[in-house]
């Protein structure tokens, strides 16, 4: 099929959706690029690039327009709003298009959104902005700095600064904005490592070690995700490594009974039902027994999501695993003590993951902070009710707010004596093990560490 759309228009209407209808980016952007697959890898490309970078860029972008144009950016219309956004991001971010193609682009788009009385306010604005985009003066007062110099909401800076000090605040603030490769987990119970890595390379994707895991890799330089042989196998799934780390330190044995309250789209069920199929077939072989059958559990609150969990389960070829649609904040008696192994990865803001979800970060506001650790904490309350003597709860979050993690954590055990946190410390790489709080806790950092920002608990329940 040829080309019959506009690449400039479909981002501005991606942005359009994103800023004015509160689509989420990455869900939309997966959408489109899904319906225009046809599109050349280039062409993709830019679409990405520019949603992404705009996003990504927005408060910086908002601040240069601030300082060109005469009507402030609260004030124009979206459509016009929008679109200058994507040009000045084009005009800053992207070298291999010309100036003058930029410009002329967004007056045609401009005209052909009905906006044809504004084509010279368009072009006036853009043409002063290649002109004095060099002379413009940034903040010098250190959190509105870098709130404009990377495009993150100064209530979110001061609150990283306060809780971890300005070193660490810059390296999260500017790791959102590096392009990375995306992170991959080798699916064992189908293939080695050794053997993927050969299979993607056969396919012409670049492929490195991760430093943490053996079993995880980054992967760049293919075209279509789903048009990888590999992927349509089932060899591999995406997930960032700071989310494999909740599998690995679970850490689930022979015969475990597993429960995963908020499991969608299933990347940690998952994990942990391939490492228990695992530990099912050692025990098996090393006692001479019949082997155990222990099971995974993912539940999510509707169908949506637990058919989300379906699919990748299909695609997984693991016989260990189902998909249950239930309310993880409402505790139900049949449950009560059921689970050796219970995971609760549970709703946050987010603050961990702006650099692959930007919109989040002009999204979440002050107050959402404090009633999400409030639904975590409703949620913890039925969670660990279902765990037996001696077993074991997970809790994670990919945010870095010490309201959501470690005060949820200290909250937990005040309020639940019978658990008490578990060492982690020999689960860890020995890159990590210096990074372990209070013995069973570790804070990932985006720029501090290789992967997303990230929390995650091991709770241990009394025998």
């Amino acid at each position: 099929m040829g080309k019959q759309i506009n690449e400039r228009e479909v981002v501005l209407e991606i942005l359009m959706e994103i800023t004015e209808n509160g689509a989420y980016s990455h869900k939309i952007l997966g959408d489109v690029l899904s319906k225009y697959q046809y599109l050349e890898k280039r062409e993709r490309a830019f679409i990405t690039r520019v949603v992404e970078g705009t996003l990504e860029h927005m408060i910086e972008i908002d601040y240069i327009l601030n300082q060109i144009s005469k009507t402030k950016v609260k004030k124009m219309k979206p459509v016009i709003r929008n679109l200058l956004r994507s040009s000045v991001y084009q005009l800053k971010y992207m070298d291999s298009v010309p100036d003058h193609a930029v410009c002329s682009e967004a007056v045609k788009l401009a005209v052909r959104k009905g906006f044809s009385g504004l084509r010279g306010y368009v072009n006036g604005v853009l043409r002063n902005v290649v002109r004095k985009m060099d002379e413009i003066e940034y903040p010098k007062e250190d959190v509105q700095r870098l709130s404009v110099k990377y495009s993150v909401p100064e209530w979110i800076l001061s609150l990283w600064k306060k809780e971890y000090g300005e070193a660490i605040t810059e390296k999260m603030a500017a790791d959102f904005q590096k392009e990375k490769p995306i992170t991959i987990r080798c699916c064992m119970n189908r293939v080695t490592p050794e053997v993927l890595k050969e299979k993607l390379e056969a396919e012409g994707a670049k492929v490195e070690a991760h430093p943490y895991l053996p079993y995880a890799f980054y992967l760049s330089d293919y075209d279509y995700l789903e048009g990888l042989e590999s992927f349509q196998e089932g060899l591999f799934a995406v997930q960032d490594i700071s989310s494999m780390f909740v599998g690995e330190l679970a850490d689930p044995k022979a015969g475990d009974h597993v429960i995963d309250v908020c499991a969608a789209p299933g990347g940690k069920s998952l994990h942990v039902a391939e490492k228990l199929q695992l530990a099912d077939e050692v025990a098996a072989r090393e006692n001479g027994t019949e082997k155990k059958t222990g099971r995974v559990e993912a539940r999510d609150l509707t169908e949506y999501k637990t058919d989300l969990i379906w699919q990748n389960i299909d695609r997984s070829g693991l016989g260990n695993i189902c998909a249950v649609c239930k309310d993880a904040s409402v505790f139900d008696e049949y449950d009560k003590e059921t689970a050796d192994l219970v995971i609760t990865d549970l709703p946050c803001s987010g603050l961990g993951v702006l650099g692959k979800k930007p919109d989040l970060k002009y999204r979440v506001q002050p107050e959402d902070l404090e009633e999400l650790a409030d639904l975590q904490r409703k949620i913890l309350t039925c969670a660990q009710a279902i765990v037996k003597d001696g077993g074991t709860l997970m809790y994670s979050t990919c945010t870095v707010n010490p309201g959501e993690n470690m005060d949820n954590v200290h909250w937990f055990l005040k309020e639940y004596p019978q658990f008490e946190l578990d060492d982690i410390t020999e689960n860890l790489c020995k890159e990590l093990r210096s990074d372990v709080i209070e013995k069973g806790c570790i804070q990932f950092f985006p720029g501090v560490h290789d992967c997303d920002g990230f929390f995650i608990a091991r709770l241990k329940k009394k025998a």
